[in-house]
């Protein structure tokens, strides 16, 4: 959990978003929960890793986005892989939903944080990698990180 400067508390990140997908363009959205989920996600009890987001009927879901049960809840606590209603203004989700429609765009959810004791949830409109995209991406990390390594290495000397 990283507290940055804008008064954002990260949760979840979706890493594997990155790899697969380029992501163009980011919106912050909040997310409808119950209190014991709440609670749940103060405790780090969430992952991002098979959540993907849908729009249907002109409201977007997020399918697959775990939160661990409450510890201390009982009959509270709701299944932790229930689908959750973002919350969007309905201009925005008209925008999201024509651009899935006309570039071949998907939403992806990127991280789930706090911002001022709200929960929010930061999706992207996403394009597919290729393999060999992948591939170019991983080739110029290495790159970099051996970059990195020799200038420490001739800083030393």
């Amino acid at each position: 959990m990283t507290k940055e400067k804008t008064g954002r508390k990260i949760i979840a990140t979706n890493r594997k978003a990155r790899h697969d997908f380029f992501l163009d363009e980011y919106i912050e959205c909040g997310i409808a929960l119950v209190g014991t989920e709440v609670k749940s996600m103060r405790s780090n009890g969430c992952s991002l890793k098979e959540a993907w987001v849908r729009i249907q009927n002109g409201e977007v879901y997020i399918y697959q986005m775990h939160i661990a049960p409450y510890e201390k809840g009982n009959i509270m606590n709701k299944d932790p892989l229930r689908p959750r209603k973002l919350l969007l203004h309905k201009s925005e989700i008209r925008k999201l939903s024509q651009k899935i429609k006309e570039k071949g765009y998907t939403l992806v959810p990127v991280e789930a944080y706090f911002k001022d004791s709200r929960v929010k949830l930061e999706i992207a409109l996403a394009r597919g990698k290729k393999l060999y995209d992948k591939r170019a991406d991983i080739a110029k990390r290495d790159q970099e990180r051996e970059a990195a390594r020799d200038f420490k290495v001739r800083n030393l000397k």
